[in-house]
């Protein structure tokens, strides 16, 4: 899964959603990129959870 975080913009931001997305999901591979405002996501959770998971952390992508 790769989503488009606008608000993401730097280190605490994206530990924030890596925690988020690790809440739902301690197993998942998350790989933040603030720069680009990017993050990969590999998890066996639902796409829709972990939007859900963002969403409610403050950080809704795009």
């Amino acid at each position: 899964m790769n989503f488009h975080i606008q608000a993401m913009t730097c280190g605490g931001c994206a530990r924030a959603v890596t925690a988020a997305i690790r809440a739902i999901d301690p197993a998942a591979e998350v790989q933040a990129d603030p720069p680009s405002h990017s993050v990969e996501v590999r998890s066996e959770r639902p796409e829709a959870e972990v939007r859900a998971a963002l969403v409610a952390a403050g950080f809704p992508p795009s």
